[in-house]
């Protein structure tokens, strides 16, 4: 996972939710390019243009720092997976059929995705058929996925370690959401997703760790271990304890103020209540 790799996921999700891009009136073309017969007159083909328009993106740029092709399909299909799942009923049809029925016999996905680029449709089916889950499914490993990503994006772009830690919380918090969802051990496919997001985050912590936030909740073994949850007990107690602290030093810090207020309170009272003696 990378920096760039990530803006560019961002960068989608902007693009499929503006409304006046999905019309079609932007400066990309968006309708002309990956829209059957110029239009998509349907929330499926929306969904499924933007993919398009996705994976060409990717084949069109950098290696993102060696990133291997696999990972960079993996992505690619979580993205298509959420926005499948927002969009349809049915999530629990099967991505491979889903597939099949409505990209593979798009005329516009068969036309920019070719043989000619590292991101082929053989490498596309071969993912999507690996993974061997429901589209709902799959969704659910977006969050954390798009929360990892935040990581990369905003400790790059700004430095913030602050932010990096608030996003680390949302990863571990999406976790337990993901581990309460699903049963992570009871097929290849779940498992290979799950050990996915824990060996980008540990690839995400090797890789800031020394530079720039050197305090970055470590994750051992991912939710559900039990020891990721002594991590999150831990690090609220610090914060609590934190609280505490700063709290006593405020309460100090406000004592002779507050003394002073309230000999000035106990002054206007008597004032007011000598105005009222002379008014009756």
């Amino acid at each position: 996972m990378s920096f760039k790799l990530c803006d560019i996921i961002k960068a989608i999700d902007n693009f499929s939710n503006n409304p006046e891009i999905q019309g079609g009136r932007n400066s990309i073309g968006y309708s002309k390019y990956y829209c059957p017969d110029n239009n998509c007159d349907t929330d499926v083909k929306k969904v499924i243009s933007t993919f398009i328009f996705l994976v060409t993106l990717l084949n069109g740029a950098d290696n993102y720092e060696n990133l291997e092709i696999d990972k960079m399909v993996e992505y690619a299909i979580l993205w298509l997976s959420y926005k499948l799942n927002q969009k349809i009923q049915n999530g629990t049809t099967k991505l491979h059929d889903f597939y099949t029925k409505h990209i593979k016999t798009n005329s516009k996905y068969n036309e920019h995705i070719t043989n000619d680029f590292k991101i082929n449709q053989s490498v596309i089916e071969n993912k999507i058929k690996s993974m061997n889950m429901n589209i709902k499914d799959i969704s659910n490993f977006y969050d954390p996925f798009k929360s990892l990503c935040n990581m990369y994006i905003e400790v790059d772009a700004s430095n913030r370690c602050m932010t990096c830690l608030k996003n680390a919380g949302a990863f571990f918090e999406n976790c337990e959401k993901l581990k309460n969802t699903l049963d992570i051990t009871k097929g290849s496919s779940y498992s290979q997703l799950w050990y996915s997001l824990s060996n980008d985050y540990d690839k995400f912590k090797d890789k800031y760790n020394s530079v720039k936030c050197s305090d970055v909740p470590s994750l051992v073994a991912c939710p559900p271990s039990p020891v990721t949850k002594n991590t999150l007990i831990s690090t609220a107690i610090i914060f609590f304890a934190a609280s505490i602290l700063l709290g006593v030093y405020y309460k100090h810090s406000l004592f002779g103020f507050r003394r002073k207020v309230q000999k000035n309170l106990r002054k206007k009272l008597k004032s007011l209540r000598r105005k009222w003696i002379i008014s009756i």
